[in-house]
Formats: C-alpha cells, sequence, structure tokens
C-alpha cells in the first residue's frame, strides 16, 4: 500500500475538522449542560448525540472482537462510500475500479463527487476478474469497490480473489459486505489488521431488518476510520438511532434465526421456480435474494405488478438479460408470488 498521506486529498490532510460542543467536553461526570445552545425542554432529545456514537461501538466491539477505534457508523453505508471519495478522490483527477454489474450507488456517488468510474466486466458465470481489475488501475487509481456477496448476482466472490486485489493494489480497497450473513464465505471485517488499505462495510439493512432506521458501519484501521470522523458531520447519527441500534445488538441471537428462516424460504422458492414452464437458469446467491433468469422477463415483471407484487426487473443490467431479481419475504409472500407466477400465461 502506498503511504496515507499520498492516498489522501491534500485539503483533507490539512482539514482542521468542526470542533462540537460533545467533542470538546471531556472529564468528569456532569449534570448540567450549557455548552450546545440547546433547549432545557423535553429531555433527552432536546440534547446533541454522542458524535463518535461510544455506547454503540463499545457493544459492537464485544461482538466483532475489535477495538472501537476499528468502527466508523454513518447514514446507511452509502455516507461511508461517499466518504471514500471525498477523502481519497480528487474531483476531476482520480479514478475508481469496480466490477459489472454491481451496487449502482458506487457510480452515482462517483458521478456526484466528479470522479471517474471504471468498470471492469465480470466473468460470464459472475466470479471476479481480479488480474483484469488490477489491470486497469493506474497512479490515479484511489479505490476498488468489491461488493459481495455481490447486487444484483448475489454470488460471494472467492477469498482467492478478493485477497489478490487486496494485496497487490496499492490504493483503498472497499468490500461491501451488505449480505455478509446470508453467505457461508468467511466475512473480511477481522482482516483489517492484516490489510492497511482494507475497509468493510456491513449494514443494518438486510439481515438485521431495519433498512428504515439508515445505519451503516465501516470497519478498518484507525488511521482510516480517524478520517472518516474528520471528514464527517458531527451529528450524523441520531440518538434515536444509537438507542435503537443497542436494542436491536442485544437481540443479535434473535437476528441469527430471522437469517436462518431466509435461508431456508431462499431453498424453497428457488425450488418453486425452476418448475416453473419459462424458467431458463437461476444463479448461486449467498444473499437474501435470488437472481433468475426467465423467458420474457419484462411481460413478467409487468404481470407481476399486476397482482400487486413486486420484484425487481434487471433485464437491462450487464449480463442480466431478462433476469428478475426476487428478494425471499415471508412464507406468505414467497407463496404469493409463486402462486402468480404459476397462473402467468405468457401475455
Amino acid at each position: 500500500m502506498r503511504p496515507l498521506e499520498e492516498l489522501v486529498r491534500p485539503n483533507i490532510c490539512s482539514l482542521t475538522p468542526y470542533s462540537c460542543a460533545r467533542d470538546e467536553y471531556q472529564g468528569a461526570e456532569a449534570t448540567v449542560f450549557l455548552d450546545a445552545n440547546e433547549s432545557p425542554y423535553n429531555t433527552p432529545l432536546n440534547r446533541y448525540p454522542d458524535p463518535l456514537q461510544r455506547k454503540v461501538k463499545d457493544a459492537l466491539s464485544h461482538i466483532y472482537g475489535l477495538r472501537s477505534e476499528c468502527f466508523f457508523l454513518g447514514n446507511g453505508s452509502d455516507e461511508a462510500i461517499d466518504l471514500v471519495y471525498r477523502i481519497f478522490c480528487r474531483p476531476g483527477r482520480d479514478n475508481v475500479v469496480a466490477p459489472d454489474p454491481t451496487y449502482g450507488m458506487y457510480g452515482v456517488a462517483a458521478d456526484i463527487n466528479d470522479v471517474e468510474y471504471r468498470r471492469v466486466p465480470l466473468a460470464a458465470d459472475f466470479s471476479l476478474q481480479a488480474e483484469r481489475l488490477l489491470e486497469v488501475c493506474n497512479a490515479q487509481t484511489k479505490a476498488i469497490f468489491l461488493c459481495s456477496p455481490n447486487n444484483p448476482t448475489g454470488n460471494a466472490f472467492t477469498a482467492e480473489a478478493i485477497e489478490q486485489v487486496v494485496a497487490r493494489f496499492q490504493g483503498i480497497v472497499v468490500v461491501d459486505e451488505a449480505y455478509a450473513d446470508f453467505s457461508s464465505q468467511p466475512s473480511w471485517v477481522k482482516r483489517i489488521v492484516d490489510y492497511p488499505n482494507l475497509i468493510v462495510l456491513r449494514t443494518f439493512s438486510k439481515a438485521w431488518a431495519s433498512a428504515g432506521v439508515r445505519l451503516g458501519l465501516a470497519f478498518a484501521r484507525p488511521d482510516i476510520i480517524a478520517l472518516f470522523n474528520k471528514v464527517k458531520y458531527p451529528y450524523n447519527v441520531s440518538q434515536l438511532t444509537q438507542d435503537y441500534a443497542l436494542e436491536m445488538l442485544s437481540r443479535r441471537y434473535e437476528v441469527l434465526e430471522w437469517v436462518k428462516r431466509l435461508l431456508d424460504e431462499r431453498t424453497k422458492v428457488v425450488a418453486a421456480l425452476r418448475l416453473l414452464p419459462f424458467y431458463e437458469k437461476d444463479y448461486p446467491s449467498d444473499a437474501n435474494f435470488v437472481l433468475v433468469k426467465l423467458q420474457g422477463a419484462r411481460r413478467i415483471y409487468d404481470y407481476l405488478i399486476g397482482q400487486g407484487i413486486v420484484v425487481r426487473d434487471r433485464s437491462r443490467v450487464t449480463l442480466c438479460d431478462d433476469c428478475l431479481r426476487i428478494t425471499i419475504g415471508l412464507p406468505t409472500e414467497n407463496s404469493r408470488l409463486l402462486a402468480a407466477l404459476r397462473q402467468y400465461n405468457g401475455k
């Protein structure tokens, strides 16, 4: 890896971050707060939240076995994705690299930040072509984004392919593990101790069933997390969200049961899809969804909308011709989907 100061934008290196009242206060336990121009009414939500979410990070430390300095909490994983651009990529000069197809927000964030986004097609079986990915990198490539398990394809990339990228690339590698709780592949979270250029993303939106809360996590070495905290807006995670996160973390064994049920349902849904007369192919999934190739996928999508059932049409996405992405729901929801598909007559 190149020295971190060579990767970070010069203006970020010299940035003096905003110092909020809750950053400056340190020391003995206080009971009277007259420092932040808050209203004294409507406790406890009259107070600004902890800008570094210390209680949540302490709970995460016990779960993941990492120091709290290795965690960043943001407004969904999208905040962490955007921060990678804002910290490392000079607008109009630098570029990032990612497989294609993958999570669309990487490209959107590149456009917003005026950074060139270089797409490298996956192999026909959706596997990661590490060598091709590295070949398109140059001195201005600051980051590589790898979503594993990948969206919309559903497959997890092999550990060997990811390691080849992380070990050989001289910049930042972001491994987005939004769907990792549904995969049997080992997580890369604890590998941040081995690779100083590695950032791993997680989210409360998928396995933790909390998409409406908008809470994402980034794991990295403390020097990178310090940069995230330097650039982020002061109170990026509300007190309501922090309290909710603590409550959900105490229910993690219940979450594991949810994951098990979804995996069982995924197996049943795939087996039923294979019996449909217009079925062509499904792709191995390590996520809470399945990508399936169907004859006339767009017509089927429109038909399902008419039945009040919403799936995702991915037909126009690279390598996903005639494919629908189907999220695994409750048994009743899955049964309704399959019943509708069995009644479809191709018109």
